[in-house]
Order: structure tokens, then C-alpha cells, then sequence
């Protein structure tokens, strides 16, 4: 009390008040105590959260959305009946309104002659951009490189997705990802670095690597894409597991003997039995052996043949073609 007694009176206020103010939020933190127990057990509605995501704690305690993977029935006819309340309808597939309305070729002579409606000119001009990016690259002449939509690579992803039962946490090797057509799908949906892909050409990784990625927000995940061919997959690391390896009409332009090099070299790094290889097309590679020698030539590398899926395209009139295979011995 000797300390109190040498404050100032409006100190000692201060001091004396304390032990009240102590009292009130004690009794304020016992009633939150009540009410939040009385909620925790009552009956009361959910939040309201759309029927494709599901909450999910992460470590640490932070909760988080996770997505469904494929479209529902209940999305489809939602966006149709979107389409329907602003009586939209289809039109001839011609250029209309716009504020400067072209085709990729026509973007592409702008761009080259324009360079865009504002940019910088003289010396310095470069300073700007931090990633200067090639005009082919920029109208997406890439995009028209697959022989069928664009759009096909998000029906791809959801396959293989949901027939390996993936998670963020899970690690997937694609050979021959060409310009992240089907891997952009899996570099958004993965945890960084866990998605790697092997491909040759040089044009189609510079497309990946300059404008994919970048556009589309991905750096910071860190893919490991690698450019080499034979299927040497030394630089991927010696102790890296896969839960999912796949090739999307890639083993139908290699050579028989370098399909079952690959096979040899990749299933010591595919999870036992939950991991999945995936092949599209054909399995020509296989069938060309025999039926007997295929068996024989597949049970010598620990793989078992788990037979032929297909799936629909959601936008186009598509099918597609997978054959399965796990990996048999630990």
C-alpha cells in the first residue's frame, strides 16, 4: 500500500479499480462459458456450404475448403438453368462484339505491329515485364495443338483423380505433360512440388514454363518439370513414391522395347497396390507380345493389369480410353 500511497490520486483510481474490473470480466467470461456450451449442443442448422466441398482441418487446427473433384448432376443443371433465366442462346460461332474483336492470327499481327494499345517504348522497355513471354505464346496458338479441344484436359484430370482416389498430399508423375494441358489441373489441386513431369519437346515446355504457369497463378507451386526422353527418370530422385503415373497418348509414338524400359524403371517408384499407372489409347505395346508373354512379361515387373475404363468429355461429344495397372510387390 506504502507504492499505491505515492501515486498520484488519479493513479490510485486506476489501481483500485482493478480487482472490479477483474470481477466483471470473470463473470462476463462465465456467461460466454454457458452460452457457447448451450449452442455447442443445440440443434441449430449447419452452415450453409455448397454440396461439393467439405470442411476439412489441416494440421495445426486451420480449417480449410476441400473441393470435390468432378462435376455433379446438381452443378450441371444449375448452370443450365442460369443459361436459361438470362435466355441466353446459342448463336453462329462468328466474332461479334467486342472491343477489338480477332482471330489468334489476328492477335498475334497486332501484337507484333501494336504491341498493345499502351506500352513502353525505347531501351527501357523491357524493365517492365518481368517475364517477357513470345506473342504465340500470349494468343495461345498452343492450345490448338492437341487435335481436340482444349477443354478435354479438365475431363482427364478428373478421371485419373478420382479413379487413384488423389489428395493434395499425393505425388504424380506425368509422362510426356507437353504444355499443362491435363497437368495444370493437377499442379492447382496438389501440394507444391508434388506434381512432376517428364517431356521432350522443347516448344511445348517453353509454353508450360513462360505462359501456362505464369498466367495462371502457379508458380508458387513448384511443379518439377524436366525435359529428357528414353524414360530416364534419374533427376525426379531415388526416394520419391508415386500414388499416380500417367501417359495420355504418349507410349503410342515410342518403341515397344522403350514402353517396357519406362514400365521397368517406374514401378519401383509406384506406391504398392494403392498406386496406379494409367495409359491411354492402347496397350499395344503389350497386346503385340501375346496374351501369355504379356501376362508374363507384366507379373516379371510386379505389375498387375487391372483392365480398360473409359470416361465422357463434359463440353464435347468424347470418349476417352485408360488401361490400369497397380503395382503387386512391396
Amino acid at each position: 500500500m506504502a507504492f499505491l500511497s505515492s501515486l498520484p490520486a488519479m493513479q490510485k483510481g486506476i489501481f483500485v479499480s482493478v480487482p472490479v474490473l477483474v470481477l466483471s470480466l470473470s463473470f462476463a467470461a462465465a456467461v460466454f462459458f454457458l452460452l457457447s456450451s448451450s449452442l455447442s449442443s443445440c440443434s441449430c442448422p449447419s452452415s450453409l456450404t455448397s454440396p461439393n466441398v467439405a470442411a476439412v482441418v489441416g494440421s495445426g487446427g486451420d480449417v480449410r475448403l476441400e473441393e470435390r473433384i468432378s462435376t455433379t448432376r446438381e452443378d450441371i443443371e444449375w448452370v443450365r438453368d442460369l443459361i436459361r433465366s438470362n435466355g441466353l442462346h446459342m448463336q453462329k460461332n462468328e466474332l461479334r462484339k467486342g472491343i477489338n474483336p480477332r482471330t489468334r492470327d489476328q492477335q498475334l499481327v497486332d501484337l507484333r505491329q501494336y504491341k498493345g494499345i499502351s506500352h513502353y517504348e525505347g531501351e527501357e522497355a523491357n524493365n517492365h515485364t518481368a517475364l517477357p513471354c513470345p506473342g504465340e505464346l500470349l494468343v495461345e496458338q498452343h492450345h490448338s495443338n492437341y487435335g481436340e479441344p482444349w477443354a478435354g484436359g479438365r475431363d482427364v484430370f478428373e478421371f485419373l483423380a478420382e479413379s487413384s482416389n488423389l489428395k493434395p498430399n499425393s505425388r504424380v508423375l506425368e509422362i510426356g505433360c507437353g504444355t499443362l494441358r491435363v497437368g495444370l489441373h493437377f499442379i492447382r489441386f496438389l501440394n507444391p512440388t508434388h506434381f512432376h513431369c517428364l517431356e521432350k519437346d522443347e516448344l511445348s515446355l517453353m509454353a508450360a514454363l513462360r505462359y501456362e504457369l505464369p498466367s495462371q497463378g502457379l508458380l508458387h507451386k513448384r511443379p518439377l518439370i524436366l525435359r529428357g526422353e528414353d524414360m530416364e527418370f534419374s533427376k525426379f530422385g531415388s526416394d520419391v513414391m508415386y500414388d499416380l503415373i500417367y501417359a495420355s497418348a504418349v507410349f503410342l509414338h515410342m518403341p515397344d522395347k522403350l514402353v517396357w524400359t519406362g514400365l521397368e524403371r517406374l514401378v519401383e517408384k509406384l506406391k504398392p497396390y494403392e498406386g496406379r499407372i494409367f495409359v491411354s489409347h492402347n496397350v499395344k505395346f503389350c497386346s503385340r507380345l501375346g496374351g501369355d508373354e504379356c501376362a508374363k512379361k507384366l507379373e516379371s515387373l510386379g505389375l498387375e493389369y487391372l483392365g480398360k475404363q473409359t470416361h465422357d468429355s463434359l463440353l464435347f461429344n468424347h470418349y476417352e480410353i485408360w488401361f490400369g495397372f497397380r503395382r503387386l510387390k512391396p
